[in-house]
């Protein structure tokens, strides 16, 4: 039995004469979708005025920036700070964090199956040193029989 995963597709040997306008958005219906990322730089990006970075590390006083150009930039500086500090502000409510605490498990896990039913793996460093040990404790018994 065959699968034909892809039967929505045309197949070019059994695809029927469609007017062009309709192949094409046949075409496009069939492209994948593209994920396109914004450009991190383009040739109208502005810079920030030296002062405003001073202003920003606490180099200079507001009074010093706020004035020309670089007022646009303070007052959103500005406001952008405002923002952060409601936002840092904001608390969980007392009901949320009862519900999450409610939620999780008041005892730990318990082991499924016991120790002795589990799948024991030894990997090839584990074998030669316990086959090391194995022939240490071997020889280490061999001299306490045989010494005299």
């Amino acid at each position: 039995m065959r699968d034909d995963l892809h039967s929505d597709l045309p197949v070019p040997g059994r695809e029927k004469k469609k007017p062009a306008a309709a192949r094409a958005d046949a075409e496009r219906e069939i492209r994948p979708v593209v994920e396109r990322d914004m450009p991190l730089a383009t040739n109208s990006e502005r810079v920030l005025d030296s002062s405003v970075h001073a202003w920003l590390d606490g180099e200079l006083p507001e009074a010093a920036v706020r004035t020309g150009s670089t007022a646009k930039d303070v007052e959103f500086w500005r406001g952008l700070s405002s923002k952060m500090e409601v936002s840092r502000r904001v608390r969980t409510p007392e009901h949320v964090e009862a519900q999450i605490m409610a939620a999780l498990p008041h005892h730990p896990p318990q082991v499924i199956t016991p120790w002795f039913r589990r799948e024991f793996v030894v990997t090839p460093m584990a074998a030669v040193s316990v086959g090391a040990a194995l022939m240490a404790l071997a020889a280490a018994a061999t001299v306490a029989i045989l010494a005299p």
